[in-house]
């Protein structure tokens, strides 16, 4: 399998003028761990992930090193401790030039990136825009729907997914952060909702697809005020038999 066949789209971006309190809202809400950072032409600048919001003067969390750790690496080690403790913008607190992949590269090539980069997402790119997203949570999400089935997705099953996307994306109640894995006509919908209604939508929109045999549902149900989440009946009912 390849980047493209499990990646999340659409991505949710920031930009670099973003304030920290933004983004962290934007993560929340959206229950997402990481968000790329784009400018106003599109290109990826960097990423923004949970890691970054760790050392935060807001909550006592700042970087404290020893005066001897202070000599050793300097002033500037002590700025950029400061920095990442009390920058407003994404631009300050980001990771720059992250690593990326295309949408042809393989998973085996995707994993052996995050563990060498120490990173649990991968921008998608092709050329120099962002099309997708692949995360840990998306690995996991092909291991558990695909793993005991032997065969690769079909071309098949690529135009099936395809069209599933097209066929969501263009619709306001759309699942945040949507992933779509397609297997001999048998799809598996991830992704997280605000509004049980967009539940059964999403599932309505994907059985129509010419092609498709069977939907299983994935969806996670969130709230956005209190952060609140729910597995889908699905899911919570093969939690229970298992």
């Amino acid at each position: 399998m390849r980047a493209h066949q499990i990646m999340t789209r659409p991505v949710i971006t920031v930009t670099p003028e973003t304030t920290v309190l933004e983004a962290a809202n934007t993560m929340l809400q959206k229950h997402v761990s990481g968000l790329p950072v784009v400018d106003a032409s599109g290109k990826l600048v960097g990423i923004v992930s949970e890691g970054d919001f760790i050392r935060r003067g807001e909550i006592g969390t700042q970087r404290k090193r020893g005066r001897f750790l202070k000599f050793i690496l300097g002033p500037g080690a002590a700025a950029t401790d400061f920095i990442q403790a009390h920058g407003s913008k994404v631009a300050e607190i980001m990771t720059q030039q992250p690593v990326t992949v295309t949408e042809d590269t393989p998973l085996e090539d995707i994993v052996q990136r995050m563990e060498n980069n120490n990173v649990k997402r991968l921008p998608v790119m092709r050329g120099e825009k962002i099309v997708g997203i692949v995360s840990r949570a998306n690995l996991l999400q092909a291991v558990a729907s695909l793993a005991r089935q032997v065969s690769d997705p079909t071309a098949d099953d690529d135009h099936i997914r395809n069209r599933i996307i097209d066929a969501l994306e263009k619709n306001d109640w759309c699942p945040f952060g949507l992933t779509v894995i397609v297997r001999d006509g048998i799809v598996h919908l991830s992704g997280v909702i605000t509004e049980e209604r967009s539940r059964q939508a999403a599932v309505v929109a994907a059985e129509n697809i010419t092609g498709v045999k069977k939907v299983h549902d994935h969806l996670c149900w969130v709230d956005t005020m209190s952060g609140m989440y729910l597995n889908s009946p699905e899911d919570e009912d093969m939690a229970k038999a298992s």
